[in-house]
């Protein structure tokens, strides 16, 4: 019986089967059937749940770290979605309360950065920092500036190490995003 860990096969059948039927689909199209056939949002999501079945390949006692996850206190579910989802375009992955009228506690990426975002008291600080390292922070500015967000329109400053962009969300947590430059060596 097949499981989520064959959804490229899946994929692959059933864009041969359509053909079959004249019913053209590009293979994007079939991974992102599968993926809402499983339950998943998108095939990014199934994608990272198949890559993290996967065991890897290391020795039993070798130590690794993986990417520090953020999280961020947020005193209110709309103005977050606003910042993070509408204006900086992140996209929300899941959400989890424990109940009807719980708090939320949900996880949103964009272009493999994971951030989580907590409603409950005890989890973060309100006023917290991140330095996110990045390419095309030039580009990224220029994105958000020709959002409709009119809380903030940031800048691109020059620092010693690089291009930064810093925003400062509705609960005065700020990320800045750096484009660091290779200096060349004298």
């Amino acid at each position: 019986m097949r499981d989520f860990r064959d959804a490229k096969l899946m994929a692959k059948s059933l864009r041969e089967a359509l053909a079959e039927r004249k019913v053209e689909l590009t293979h994007s199209q079939a991974l992102e059937l599968v993926a809402a056939q499983f339950g998943y949002d998108n095939w990014n999501i199934l994608a990272a749940k198949i890559d993290a079945s996967e065991p890897q390949q290391r020795k039993p006692d070798a130590v690794s770290i993986q990417p520090a996850i953020p999280i961020f206190r947020i005193f209110s579910v709309d103005k977050a979605m606003e910042f993070y989802r509408d204006f900086l375009g992140f996209t929300v992955d899941w959400e989890h309360r424990f109940g009807e009228n719980f708090p939320l506690y949900c996880q949103i990426s964009r272009s493999g950065m994971l951030m989580h975002l907590s409603e409950h008291a005890g989890d973060a600080s309100p006023g917290a920092r991140v330095f996110v390292p990045m390419t095309g922070a030039r580009a990224f500015q220029q994105e958000l500036i020709g959002r409709n967000y009119p809380y903030m329109k940031p800048g691109l400053e020059q620092a010693d190490w690089g291009l930064e962009v810093t925003v400062t969300d509705p609960f005065s947590n700020r990320i800045t995003f750096c484009e660091r430059e290779i200096k060349p060596q004298t």
